[in-house]
């Protein structure tokens, strides 16, 4: 169906001068194409009732297919996407493991890691374990990186199938599954370097399998069917009952999985440091595996103390190294005692296919995985990271389709309405389990009625939340809608350092998707488009110490605001500098002033700024034109990629307050990980909104803007109302449905 529109040409710095009245067909919006139908729950949880839909076309596009979450053959039960959790499902037990843990042992730093100590791209997320991969691209930093492992029981075999992220030449990757129990730890064969109980070994390498009695690692002489599907990233093994039938009983399993050295017969040895064909960071037990299934990681610490010097910092990030969820699997490689990582397999509810997800949290920190709808290559290519200087296009070092991002799930739970929405954005340096086990992460999440928290990879350390990592943002916004029932109408951002600046840059492209944003040691990255947020209220934490975000910056960002006569709230910590508020981890103001505020969807002034150099066509996230019920703004001159609106409605029968008067006080805030910090508090909000007779009339002002839609049910105008516009140009203005 066709909606019509009423469009008024207006001449420049005229009060309603009446033109030309004519019927025309509302102008074109493009769409992402995909390859599946769209969700009709992910659409219940996005603000998809509205026309236009805020946010970019991304935010609202079908979830496409992708080939390693998908089954075939004897599977059929879909994936879990949390890592680290079990379940049995339609017959079959599966592990979701973790995506991009595949570091090793903790060993010997090899200095040519383009991800160890020697990176300045992840100095506060770094990795536990040392191994590096091989320099040749078919490795692409990532061949060892276990995604999924399942099986099921047939009638005269056991299935297996593995997952990988990353499988460009499959006979360079090989695992080993540690079935049954012994009395004593064991080693796994072929240069595994590891030990654990177990009663048999089969190691898998290309299309070729090969079984172990674990007493003494002689052959055990059988065929063993290995299916390796290239495609999907995916090894079906099936091992038959004549070399292990484990009946109706409860069976231990563990598995590993590394490189293979394909002349030698065995795994691949790490070295020192990485060449063409061997890995580097090799550690004293001689550990061989990247990545090995079954474990529970601790969460990050958030213990440090302050004052500490960047330098300090990083160090102890080195030590700690939680952030890829890996720790554990470091060390226990690092030992070569990898006997606490196992799970324990019933096989009666495989035979009866009885459903388990006690294995599956529910609610608190968790990473989820989700399939992207943009594929650079696979693994990992660091020479994709954006740099500090972040302009333009970039794909972020996480070039493969499947994505990971951390989620805090309130343990309450969801009211009728939904879970309300927070973004979490990481910081420079940092990846998306900065907030993972933090008080920050769970302060936001349990407020009011519980609001889900999540923090998107954004595809790497140092995005700016630019091009592909702003599409990761709204790529996981919607993966988040399709799983979890959410508010549409109560969702806030907040982020420190880089997270921050992503804060201030995307309610400036798209405010009326938010209610209200928190930015910690930040400032907006683009000033002009500062009036956009003018319906959103603005929080700021501020370092006088920061190193990074220098105090003359963010008062140049509060005197913006300022000026742009927006609400805003503004802490000054005198003694903290650019990591103590991460290093405190307590924010209860920032909790309150998030509360539970909802958007404004129809607010009577509409502000908007349109900034074309900051759109990304290619990755779908391209700013609306316009915003609430002011839409299809088009510049005069296109060269000059700006232009703005600032429009009023009476027809609402509401007049938006004015700026108060600045207040100012002081406080200490005390209850985090140090010592209490006193800080200034610099206030400006708004008077109360107030009634007014309600007449069909809108008062538009506009800079290089030659046409306009207003929506004049959401505006409360008739098809025929008083425009009157202030311009530097002819205006056209379109009435939508009219």
């Amino acid at each position: 169906m066709v909606k019509f529109l009423n469009v008024w040409k207006v001449k420049p710095f005229a009060l309603f001068v009446l033109a030309v009245l004519s019927i025309q067909g509302c102008r074109d919006s493009k769409q992402i194409s995909t390859t599946q139908s769209i969700d009709v729950n992910q659409l219940a949880g996005l603000p998809s009732e509205f026309t236009p839909r805020p946010g970019p076309p991304i935010l609202y596009a079908p979830a496409p297919v992708s080939p390693q979450l998908s089954n075939t053959s004897i599977w059929n039960a879909q994936p879990i996407l949390i890592s680290g959790a079990t379940a049995y499902r339609s017959g079959e037990f599966i592990y979701q493991d973790w995506l991009f843990d595949d570091h090793g042992a903790a060993g010997t730093q090899d200095f040519t890691d383009p991800q160890g100590a020697g990176s300045t791209s992840y100095i506060f997320s770094r990795k536990a374990g040392t191994l590096t991969y091989p320099t040749n691209s078919a490795y692409a930093n990532n061949a060892a990186d276990l995604v999924e492992l399942r099986m099921r029981a047939l009638n005269n075999a056991t299935a297996f199938r593995l997952t990988l992220n990353t499988m460009i030449e499959s006979e360079l990757s090989a695992f080993t599954l540690a079935i049954g129990a012994s009395d004593e730890l064991v080693d796994w064969p072929l240069g595994a370097g590891v030990r654990s109980p177990a009663d048999i070994f089969v190691t898998v390498h290309s299309s070729e399998a090969v079984a172990h009695k674990a007493s003494d690692l002689t052959v055990i002489e059988a065929e063993i069917t290995v299916n390796v599907d290239p495609v999907r990233r995916q090894i079906e093994v099936r091992i038959p009952h004549g070399i292990w039938n484990p009946g109706r009983g409860k069976v231990r399993l563990a598995a590993g999985v590394g490189l293979w050295d394909l002349e030698s017969g065995h795994y691949l040895q790490p070295g020192l440091i990485a060449n063409d064909t061997t890995p580097g960071g090799a550690a004293i037990s001689g550990a061989a595996l990247y990545n090995v299934a079954f474990r529970e990681e601790p969460m990050p610490q958030f213990t440090a103390k302050s004052g500490r010097t960047i330098v300090d910092a990083a160090a102890q990030a080195l030590a700690e190294a939680h952030f890829w969820q890996e720790r554990a699997q470091a060390d226990a490689l690092s030992s070569g005692d990898i006997s606490t990582f196992y799970t324990v397999v019933d096989f009666a509810k495989l035979i009866d296919s009885i459903t388990d997800e006690s294995g599956v949290p529910l609610t608190g920190h968790m990473n989820r995985i989700f399939a992207s709808r943009f594929e650079y290559g696979q693994g990992v290519d660091y020479s994709r990271q954006c740099g500090l200087g972040t302009t333009g296009e970039c794909d972020g070092p996480l070039i493969g389709q499947l994505q990971p991002y951390a989620i805090y799930v309130p343990r309450t739970p969801p009211s009728v309405e939904g879970y309300g929405l927070t973004l979490l954005l990481h910081a420079l340096s940092a990846n998306f389990n900065q907030y993972l086990g933090s008080r920050h992460a769970e302060q936001y999440g349990e407020r009011g009625r519980g609001s889900i928290v999540i923090t998107p990879a954004a595809r790497g350390p140092d995005g700016f939340y630019i091009d592909m990592a702003e599409a990761d943002v709204f790529e996981v916004w919607a993966d988040v809608a399709s799983h979890y029932k959410l508010d549409s109408e109560w969702v806030a951002m907040s982020g420190i350092s880089m997270g921050g600046i992503g804060s201030f840059r995307l309610a400036s492209r798209y405010p009326d998707l938010f209610a209200r944003i928190a930015p910690v040691v930040a400032t907006t990255p683009v000033e002009h488009l500062v009036a956009s947020m003018h319906n959103v209220p603005v929080m700021m934490w501020v370092s006088a110490l920061d190193e990074l975000q220098p105090l003359p910056l963010t008062e140049l960002t509060v005197q913006a605001l300022d000026n742009t006569g927006l609400r805003y709230d503004v802490l000054s910590f005198p003694t903290w500098d650019h990591l103590s508020p991460s290093t405190y981890d307590y924010y209860p103001q920032a909790t309150a002033f998030l509360g539970e505020h909802l958007v404004e969807r129809n607010p009577a002034r509409v502000r908007y700024a349109i900034d074309r150099s900051q759109d990304s066509p290619r990755v779908g996230v391209v700013a609306p034109s316009g915003a609430y019920w002011v839409s299809n703004i088009e510049l005069n001159d296109k060269q000059l990629l700006t232009g703005e609106i600032d429009i009023v409605t009476e027809g609402l029968g509401v007049a938006q307050g004015e700026p108060t008067p600045f207040s100012s006080s002081a406080a200490v805030l005390s209850g985090g990980s140090h010592e209490p910090a006193p800080y200034f508090r610099r206030q400006r909000d708004w008077t109360s909104s107030t009634e007014i007779a309600r007449t069909d009339r809108v008062h538009i002002k506009a800079r290089n803007v030659k046409y306009l839609q207003i929506d004049p049910a959401r505006a409360g105008l008739s098809c025929f109302p008083d425009i009157r516009i202030e311009a530097d140009g002819p205006v056209e203005v379109g009435l939508i449905g009219c």
